[in-house]
């Protein structure tokens, strides 16, 4: 028997949790793992035991050591890991392992699992505070009884019982209630580097330990009271900091928590069963009730509901959807029941594509903060060369003992924490991104907002743009019906505003035939297509090769926008187009001047629609007959006068202008998100995103300067006053504390923020305003 039991292993039962813990997360998280092309990963993950900036250098140095890792990025506020990688090179159970060895966290970043990350971590540190303060509280009453010479009569033997005493409690209290350091210090040294919970627990570590040493040779003095009421306020300060950052959710999460979770699929036989919304794929026929949110993209089949689409567009008003009516993910289903057909997978619809779009934002590096992160790196060998510093100085030139010199050097570790400087913008950026996407904006590029902030000039496009991008067909659909199917078949090529209307304009006359030909597309000029020999032009007049004379009697108005059909032997055949203005053009442009903004209008449009526009809207500067080519001529003249310009064009269309500005803003449906080249994208029919969205990146741009203030202010108060010994160990655990703080509300400010109003700029008229000569003229708008 003892044989059979000499030939199993004892089982280390902790090991075993965390082993299958381990593969519980790596299998979860490969779901979530997005194949970019070949072995090409990327994933984001949530990180718990994240605390300073020098924990985000920790794990992107570390992960950075892996071969096979193309990006790394940690983001403070949300505590979450970015990462892609190369999976031939670097296996996902290697980058897991080497961050846990760190000491830190991964958890998948899904609603559940990073709620109860969340909970768990809010659990300990509530435990802790609890048992720290029970200590502190009964510590100090012994030492306020040998500190006041209560006990003076009973002689040294009864002031060295009270001390034990004390260490009995404080002693357990240290290391149990210390592990939230302990364990974050450990892996940051054993990986070699240092973060901000390395001196917290050298502090703590230190206090405990020198009344230990003093205790047991019967010293006066010890400071269990001390280290322990210096614990208790460090896990009150980290507690309030969990709490304030969980405020500042990001966008990304704030999305995610609202997706179905469930779907009820239909089946053939008409019965109905619940499934995962992961299992739901294109072609499923899915119930949606009264009141539930949609769980995928899909098409209305039957029933009529008003839906709520503000999760994805920021638009207050329901939208009243009917059988053939476009329906997303996430929104929800107000009043009706909808039978819905869906058209693609959980991860591919476009609350998904938006999610990405935002987790790219908030990982980003912006000019300030590469700047925080430089000055966070060198921060911890610093704070670590003055506290040796400071212990060193006191103890030979003060004439100090050297346990007033060692609590003086604990009090420079804990007061010189970085993490009010690491939160300055990660916290800003988060809540700017988040309130924008409220209003249907979505931010693309990391340093969008903070480019746009720096822009002076306004350079619109019309087409799309200023006006609604939904022209409508007003003359045109006289004509042959086999011309009319020959132009919209050439139409279908193209996401031309103009094209489109053209194409749904005939669609709406009987079906269009798909040409079996290839459709080219000249930017800014028009179609074309070989045919029988012949060549077939869909454009403008320059393209189809028709001069200005070239009118018919039911000519529309000058106003009017238009495109040509022309062919070898045929007469031409002119479409004519008329599209509305944005309803509130004229109130955004009156508020972007007002904001020292100069606004321009640049098409490709002809120069009586074009003028027409400039003049209902109050632009003083405009150009007509742009191709794509003069539009990028215009743009670097003005970046050549010093102008930071923000372009605001259709981001399908405008691609090398919105490319070529200082930073651009496009407007987009829901379909074309992920397709514009913008580094903003807003949806709607109202231009005021433009005003809100300038006016956020100005308030974020204050904050975030404010932020680096408070940052710096408070090391250039706090140090100097800590290296004097004017300062214990207590006053700087809760200092410390209430730097993060403060910077982590001040940043949330931005949610209550009204609009700020610059001082309007003097408005210079352009020395020739109206038609602009930017030679090739074009004639049409086909780069409008």
């Amino acid at each position: 028997m003892s044989a059979g039991m000499d030939c199993c292993p004892p089982v280390d039962l902790a090991k075993e949790a965390e082993r299958h813990e381990h593969e519980g997360l790596l299998a979860t998280a490969w779901s979530f793992a997005r194949c970019l092309e070949g072995d090409l990963y990327d994933l984001s993950l949530g990180v718990s035991n994240l605390h300073c900036p020098s924990c985000i250098n920790q794990i992107e140095k570390g992960l950075a050591e892996l071969p096979g890792i193309e990006q790394a990025r940690v983001n403070l506020s949300t505590r979450r890991l970015f990462v892609r990688w190369r999976e031939d090179t670097t296996g996902l159970a290697e980058i897991v392992s080497k961050v846990d060895g760190m000491g830190y966290r991964l958890a998948p970043l899904d609603s559940g699992s990073q709620e109860e990350s969340g909970n768990r971590e809010e659990r300990e540190l509530l435990r802790a505070v609890a048992l720290s303060g029970f200590a502190a509280a009964n510590v100090m009453l012994l030492s306020v009884s040998v500190w006041s010479g209560l006990v003076s009569d009973m002689g040294p033997a009864t002031r060295v019982m009270m001390h034990w005493i004390s260490a009995l409690i404080a002693l357990p209290t240290v290391v149990i209630a210390g592990r939230p350091f302990f364990r974050s210090a450990v892996g940051a040294l054993r990986s070699g580097h240092l973060n901000m919970d390395v001196p917290i627990s050298l502090g703590v570590t230190l206090a405990a330990g020198m009344s230990l040493a003093e205790t047991m040779r019967g010293g006066e003095h010890v400071y269990f009271d001390a280290a322990v009421t210096l614990l208790f306020f460090l896990l009150i300060g980290r507690y309030l900091d969990l709490r304030i950052r969980g405020k500042a959710r990001s966008a990304a999460e704030n999305l995610m928590a609202m997706r179905a979770s469930s779907a009820t699929v239909i089946d053939p036989d008409g019965s109905q069963r619940r499934v995962a919304a992961a299992q739901v794929e294109p072609g499923m026929l899915v119930a949606v009730a009264a009141g539930e949110r949609i769980p995928v993209d899909g098409t209305v089949e039957q029933g009529q509901s008003d839906v709520d689409t503000a999760l994805v567009t920021g638009e207050s008003v329901p939208r009243t959807v009917t059988a053939g009516t476009e329906v997303f993910a996430g929104t929800l289903n107000l009043n009706g029941a909808l039978r819905v057909r869906v058209t693609s997978t959980e991860d591919s619809t476009l609350l998904a594509e938006i999610v990405n779009l935002m987790e790219a934002a908030e990982q980003g590096r912006a000019r300030y903060q590469r700047l925080a992160d430089r000055v966070a790196r060198a921060y911890s060998p610093v704070v670590h060369i003055l506290a040796a510093g400071t212990f060193l100085g006191w103890l030979w030139i003060g004439a100090l003992d050297w346990q007033l010199s060692l609590m003086i050097a604990v009090a420079v570790l804990i007061i010189t924490c970085p993490c009010a400087l690491g939160l300055a913008v990660p916290a800003v950026q988060v809540a700017a991104v988040d309130r924008l996407l409220r209003k249907g904006i979505l931010v693309k590029a990391a340093d969008g907002l903070e480019r746009l902030a720096q822009a002076d000039v306004v350079v619109f496009d019309k087409t799309g743009t200023l006006t609604l991008g939904q022209p409508e067909l007003i003359k045109g659909l006289e004509v042959s019906p086999q011309r009319l199917q020959l132009a919209a078949g050439m139409a279908a090529a193209s996401k031309h505003p103009l094209a489109r209307a053209l194409y749904r304009a005939a669609k709406a006359q009987g079906p269009v035939p798909t040409l079996p030909q290839t459709v080219s597309e000249t930017p800014g000029m028009g179609l074309s297509v070989q045919m029988n020999g012949s060549e077939l032009r869909l454009g403008n007049r320059v393209w189809c090769g028709i001069g200005e004379g070239a009118q018919d009697a039911s000519d529309g108005s000058d106003l009017d926008m238009e495109l040509w059909l022309a062919s070898e032997g045929e007469p031409p055949v002119a479409f004519r187009f008329r599209d509305e203005l944005r309803p509130d053009a004229r109130q955004s442009i009156e508020a972007l001047k007002e904001r020292g903004l100069a606004v321009e209008l640049l098409s490709g449009d002809r120069p009586g629609p074009v003028r027409q526009v400039a003049e209902t809207l109050g632009i003083e500067t405009w150009h007509a007959e742009c191709r794509p080519d003069a539009k990028i001529a215009r743009l670097k003249a003005l970046s050549a006068q010093g102008k930071r310009v923000l372009m605001v064009g259709d981001g399908l269309n405008d691609a090398p202008a919105l490319a070529e500005a200082f930073v651009s803003i496009s407007p987009a449906d829901a379909s074309a998100v992920s397709q514009t080249a913008a580094d903003l994208i807003f949806q709607g029919d109202s231009l005021d995103a433009l005003v809100e969205t300038h006016s956020v990146a100005g308030s974020a741009r204050r904050l975030v300067l404010q932020n680096f203030a408070l940052a710096f202010s408070y090391n250039a108060i706090a140090v100097p006053f800590a290296v004097a010994g004017y300062v214990t160990p207590l006053v700087a655990a809760v200092a410390m504390s209430a730097s993060s703080i403060v910077v982590t509300v001040n940043s949330l400010r931005l949610y209550a923020m009204k609009r700020h109003t610059a001082p309007e700029a003097p408005r210079q008229k352009s020395a020739s305003t109206g038609v602009q000569p930017t030679p090739p003229v074009s004639g049409s708008q086909a780069a409008s």
